[in-house]
């Protein structure tokens, strides 16, 4: 059986023996007195601080007594010279003796060059991200070239640091993780939900593409800013933005689609549009030609058209896995060490709770908690118990600081993203539970029909923030046979 690859990135084989992971690997980078020590090792030990076993200073703790203890370079008798010439601080020296806080300190003075007493801006901006916990990690982002051309425009003042300074620029995830920052830590004022603004962003360039065939633009245009985009502006927080604008920019890019095929097709408008025509697109292509029915019905709605039949695209059946797989998928995911531990808590919410991911995403380090009787997630009124085995595992996570190295330090969301003062996104979320071998949908409605045989649907309902309406429906469906699941759903209105 082949052994599962630790975390972190591949290692290359060699014939060289570590003497702390014992893989094999093509030099060694030092020899300290416990043995030989690979280049992964050497980095993970002169990144670990704490207080050393022996002499109980907190301090760089890159030694290891012979029971595993960490120590410290002096309790360890290495002699590696792990001084930083420029600031005293104990680390790892990277470039001219200096450590990776001062090398990244200098170089975003140099690539920034604030010189002016008016650059209060440039220089609090070097402040925070020479500050943040792991300053390796800004040193490796300004490498990427859309990042380092973005810093070396700003140091030349050519790029403003202001909206519409960054509207103008391609769109790309450097120039949107770099203005979240900046909104993050006050350096540009916020303008609200950055989803939103991005969504606006994407729908003027649309709309600028159809300038030209007034007779799409003008319904398009009609359709994305008198319904899409003021429901956007108008979302319940406890909607998804995410899943919102998602919607919108499908509904809008199909009936655009639509209209095309009007007018190549059939050589007309959506003014002269009838039935058989809507027949005709919806019984030819892909399943996503249906998401044009919410353009058609607004249509009507509005009094801009007639009224129009398109029927709901219907689910055939429930989707479902056996609760053998469901507990094989706990028991991997609280064992499997391999697996980023933000992964096996966000799987283990879902399998035990059949939560949905968007809410996962959305918890909280508050909405964690761990109480004398046991961890608890609050996710509804009332805060469901986690079982007492995953108590460990919880510990770790809130202790292990994820995604909070760099500029989204101090984050109170409970799974951070890579942007400042964001959670990590729902498909991102999604993705990482997939690579799993989760199936979301199926693994959800398994979890929700298992619970509704213990507990009733007002008490499922309160503690997992469902309606009860949807925990009746997972009840009825959970004493039914799986054929007559569709009998079993409301009416389709």
């Amino acid at each position: 059986m082949t052994e599962l690859r630790p975390r972190g990135r591949p290692r290359s084989t060699g014939t060289c023996e570590c003497g702390r992971c014992g893989h094999l690997v093509p030099r060694i980078r030092v020899h300290w007195p416990d043995g030989a020590v690979c280049g992964a090792c050497f980095t993970a030990a002169v990144r670990t601080y704490g207080t050393c076993v022996f002499c109980g200073e907190h301090r760089l703790l890159p030694g290891r007594s012979a029971a595993g203890a960490l120590l410290c370079r002096d309790c360890a008798g290495i002699t590696t010279t792990l001084t930083c010439d420029r600031c005293g601080r104990e680390a790892e020296r990277l470039r001219g003796g200096h450590c990776a806080r001062c090398v990244l300190t200098a170089d975003l003075e140099h690539i920034l060059r604030p010189t002016s007493p008016a650059d209060l801006r440039i220089k609090r901006l070097i402040t925070i991200l020479a500050a943040v916990p792991r300053p390796e990690s800004v040193l490796t982002w300004m490498r990427n070239p859309t990042t380092a051309d973005l810093l070396a425009r700003i140091g030349t003042r050519e790029l403003q640091l202001s909206h519409p300074a960054f509207d103008a620029l391609p769109p790309s995830r450097s120039v949107e993780h770099l203005r979240e920052m900046l909104v993050h830590h006050h350096m540009l004022p916020s303008r609200g939900d950055p989803r939103l603004a991005r969504f606006e962003i994407w729908l003027d360039h649309r709309l600028t593409t159809l300038q030209s065939i007034p007779e799409i633009h003008t319904p398009i245009e009609q359709f994305a800013r008198w319904h899409h985009l003021r429901r956007l502006r108008e979302l319940d927080p406890r909607r998804s933005m995410d899943n919102a604008a998602r919607t919108a920019r499908q509904e809008i890019t199909e009936a655009t689609k639509f209209l095309t095929w009007l007018r190549s097709e059939h050589h007309i408008s959506i003014a002269q549009l009838r039935q058989a025509h809507l027949d005709a697109y919806l019984s030819d292509g892909t399943t996503t030609r249906h998401a044009i029915r919410n353009f058609i019905q607004w249509r009507h709605r509005t009094g801009i058209a007639a009224r129009f039949t398109i029927r709901y695209r219907t689910a055939r059946s429930t989707p479902l896995v056996s609760s053998a797989r469901r507990l094989e998928l706990i028991r991997i995911s609280i064992e499997a060490d391999h697996i980023t531990l933000s992964t096996r808590i966000a799987a283990l919410l879902l399998l035990l709770y059949g939560i949905p991911v968007r809410k996962i995403a959305e918890l909280t380090r508050d909405d964690l908690d761990i109480t004398p009787t046991g961890p608890t997630v609050r996710i509804g009124t009332l805060p469901a118990p986690l079982p007492e085995p995953l108590l460990p595992l919880v510990q770790q996570y809130l202790d292990s600081h994820a995604n909070q190295q760099t500029t989204n330090h101090n984050s109170h969301w409970l799974f951070p993203g890579t942007r400042a003062g964001h959670h990590l996104t729902e498909q991102s979320l999604m993705k990482r539970l997939r690579l799993l071998g989760i199936d979301i949908r199926a693994l959800r409605n398994t979890a929700l029909h298992e619970l509704s045989k213990e507990i009733d649907a007002a008490s499922l309902a309160a503690l997992l923030g469902y309606t009860p309406d949807t925990m009746n429906i997972h009840a009825t469906r959970a004493g039914t046979p799986m054929g007559s699941y569709p009998t079993t759903k409301h009416p389709t209105r």
